[in-house]
């Protein structure tokens, strides 16, 4: 085996182009030139699906910081099939050095539009992909969030809270069936369930699309007739119809990825979210800085601070049993502490 020496130079040198993330990931490669122009690239809308609108805010946040730096905001639409399409095309003006996007499909998107124009940059939120040069993915850890959820779905429903029945049984409202969604969230959701009583059976529902609230309104009614006292939701604006059928009966909602408490007072009774506003912000300062490697895919969790519980939103504190709180603060204590260990299954995705 022959082993290069470095100078004290060249060994600083080396040293300069990673940059400590909240995961302390192995290193990456080398840094590129701080950007001027960024890309917001959202596959879907804006407006009313929480994990792209803080994505966005935390880009904007960024390059408010800064001088001089440009950014945009790109809604590609809910239609998959078009996404490889529009992102090959905003690629394809050569106006942006960055492009920021999430979602779990669009790592290898971004991989694969890449190859045909070697000079950009991607950060992809809420995806994973290992030695992609041009890329620096982060991946949550759902099956954390989903635990905690299904943990205090069944706690809620065994709880004799006002809405609550003997039946054993809660509800979850998707948009659809994808990767994460089938290997991560449902799982972690259903062994949180269990951990409350082994007996829960869980009734899932899918609208097939991101937006249609009619439509989830729908079933998460027929969820609550067949016993259904707690729900979660997991289809974009869509929630929307999950929260009215749940205030019409009298039940109750558990929520993923954002605070959702003031969009359905007293029938919102826990959100489990990401915080993805302030994992964009770091993500795009760093690249502005030219201080983010690339080449990196990184999972953060509630030991990071990028899976977290609002245990201490009023609403909850009103609304939940202390007795309640007490065992999902010992989950949510156990999960951060390591005690409670949930791993992503990062093969799979």
């Amino acid at each position: 085996m022959h082993i290069r020496r470095l100078s004290l130079a060249g060994l600083a040198l080396a040293l300069a182009v990673f940059a400590f993330l909240p995961s302390c990931a192995p290193r990456a490669q080398a840094t590129a030139a701080k950007p001027s122009r960024i890309a917001v690239f959202i596959p879907g809308v804006r407006a009313g699906n929480a994990i792209y609108d803080t994505m966005a805010k935390g880009v904007e946040r960024a390059v408010s910081e800064g001088q001089g730096v440009q950014v945009k905001v790109f809604e590609a639409g809910f239609n998959q099939a078009e996404w490889e399409e529009k992102l090959t095309s905003l690629v394809a003006t050569g106006e942006y050095d960055l492009i920021v996007t999430s979602n779990p499909s669009m790592p290898e998107l971004c991989a694969k539009v890449g190859k045909s124009y070697p000079k950009e940059r991607f950060i992809c939120l809420d995806g994973y992909l290992k030695d992609s040069p041009q890329l620096h993915t982060v991946a949550y850890n759902q099956l954390e969030q989903g635990y905690l959820a299904g943990y205090l779905a069944g706690l809620v429903s065994l709880g004799g809270m006002k809405g609550s029945n003997p039946a054993k049984k809660v509800g979850m409202v998707i948009g659809q069936h994808y990767p994460v969604m089938d290997k991560v969230i449902v799982p972690g959701f259903t062994k949180g369930l269990k951990a409350a009583d082994p007996d829960f059976v869980l009734d899932l529902r899918v609208v097939g699309d991101w937006f249609d609230a009619a439509k989830a309104q729908a079933l998460a009614k027929d969820e609550i007739g067949s016993g259904a006292d707690v729900i979660l939701p997991v289809c974009g604006g869509a929630a929307q119809g999950v929260y009215k059928a749940s205030k019409e009966a009298g039940t109750h909602v558990v929520v993923f990825d954002d605070d959702q408490f003031a969009q359905a007072p007293g029938v919102v009774v826990g959100c489990a979210v990401l915080r993805q506003e302030d994992l964009a912000y770091g993500l795009a300062k760093q690249a502005l800085e030219g201080k983010l490697a690339w080449g990196q895919a990184e999972v953060v969790g509630m030991k990071e601070g990028y899976v977290a519980f609002l245990d201490t939103a009023p609403e909850y504190l009103s609304l939940v049993p202390e007795a309640i709180r007490a065992k999902v603060a010992a989950a949510y204590s156990d999960i951060k502490a390591g005690k409670l260990v949930l791993e992503l299954p990062v093969s799979e995705l």
